[in-house]
């Protein structure tokens, strides 16, 4: 699918992920496809529950990406591209839900129409 992780991309990500082991100790579903759908949610702006179903459950991807962000795999992932010379380190994210406007764009001015 478009925007998914490609075999040059996974060659050098696929080694610095943490192994997934499932229930009593089974191995647990490919980390790329389960890093694929998560990349997806992000690029799209989705909720998790419209995560594309060719990346599997929704809740899997979902627990596996807290659980990671948790155990700071995201911040190493990172770090480690930034000393290999492949990404820079000025990348940021901003969640919405913390981001408040002014009082007009927010509405609670109310407008005389």
């Amino acid at each position: 699918m478009r925007g998914d992780l490609t075999d040059e991309e996974w060659a050098i990500i696929g080694n610095l992920l943490p192994p997934e082991r499932g229930r009593w100790s089974r191995p647990a579903q490919d980390n790329r496809l389960f890093l694929n759908g998560m990349l997806y949610v992000l690029r799209v702006g989705c909720p998790w529950r419209d995560m594309h179903e060719r990346y599997g459950k929704w809740n899997s991807v979902y627990v596996r990406f807290r659980r990671w962000a948790e155990q700071g795999v995201w911040d190493a992932l990172l770090e480690t591209l930034v000393e290999l010379g492949l990404t820079d380190d000025w990348q940021h994210m901003i969640d919405s839900t913390v981001v408040r406007g002014h009082c007009p764009p927010s509405g609670s001015m109310g407008r005389n129409w």
